[in-house]
């Protein structure tokens, strides 16, 4: 079984960046996206941790003040750096691919949240525009294993409850990943059911946080769970979401996490 987190980690300083370390030691994930990574001493010492011990590291450099997307990954990856070429904000896009039968590309991504302030809006739009525009350009072959997750900050036209301050291209985003065929792996999972992955501070929810997956993948779901104990625990304000899959894991990279401060099982 193949075993992919994502979470939004909220640009954590260090002492939350440790308690985070301390969680993601308790599971054995192959490979987490995380979201909202910094240029800060928090999101430095959870990559360092994860690369001293031994696993791979695929991140784009966030210029300063940037938010930004790190995969982390306790099997062996190839970087895809081609694939965020032409995304107008590439700090915000992690890709990577698993080798295996089949081969399964993991693309991490952090839309950028928006007010609407009409530059923040133009931000927002154009990088939805040009990540939506690398979708479109992967060959058939590449979509169809193709496991896309992170934090869109957008939500779905029906979700519940409704709100009414999203823009159509906000919305339309998932509309194209639809068109794509890349599926929605909750929704297939759990038909109905509306998950939401960060509370507001009136205590309405939304679910911002997501994974799609590719055409020959979703014969390969078993399970695709958000899990809330991050957010209950202060770690985050999202909730973080697993992804399983039906498919031989490629044999693990030599981990040595003895040293490490927080050292368990994943770093």
């Amino acid at each position: 079984m193949l075993s992919l987190l994502t979470l939004n980690i909220q640009a954590a300083a260090k002492p939350r960046a440790q308690a985070l370390l301390a969680w993601l030691d308790e599971r054995a994930d192959d490979l987490v996206i995380l979201t909202e990574t910094s240029t800060g001493e928090g999101t430095a010492y959870l990559l360092n941790q994860a690369r001293q011990a031994g696993l791979t590291i695929v991140k784009t450099p966030d210029p300063p003040g940037e938010r930004g997307v790190a995969i982390l990954s306790r099997v062996p990856i190839i970087a895809r750096p081609d694939l965020a070429a032409g995304v107008t904000l590439p700090g915000r896009v992690a890709a990577a691919t698993i080798p295996g039968e089949p081969d399964i590309t993991v693309l991490g991504v952090y839309v950028p949240s928006s007010d609407r302030a009409p530059a923040k809006v133009a931000r927002k739009r154009d990088f939805i525009a040009s990540l939506l525009a690398a979708l479109k350009a992967l060959p058939a072959t590449s979509k169809s294993r193709l496991v896309l997750g992170g934090d869109y900050n957008v939500i779905r036209r029906d979700h519940q409850p409704s709100y009414r301050g999203f823009l159509p291209f906000e919305y339309a985003m998932l509309d194209t990943l639809d068109a794509h065929a890349l599926v929605d792996a909750q929704r297939l999972c759990s038909p109905g059911v509306q998950e939401h992955s960060w509370i507001g501070r009136s205590g309405n929810g939304y679910q911002f946080d997501y994974f799609h997956i590719g055409a020959e993948l979703a014969g390969r779901l078993e399970t695709c769970r958000y899990l809330h104990e991050p957010r209950e625990r202060g770690l985050s304000d999202h909730a973080a979401v697993s992804l399983c899959l039906h498919m031989p894991v490629p044999a693990g990279l030599p981990i040595d996490a003895s040293g490490m401060s927080g050292a368990g099982a994943l770093f």
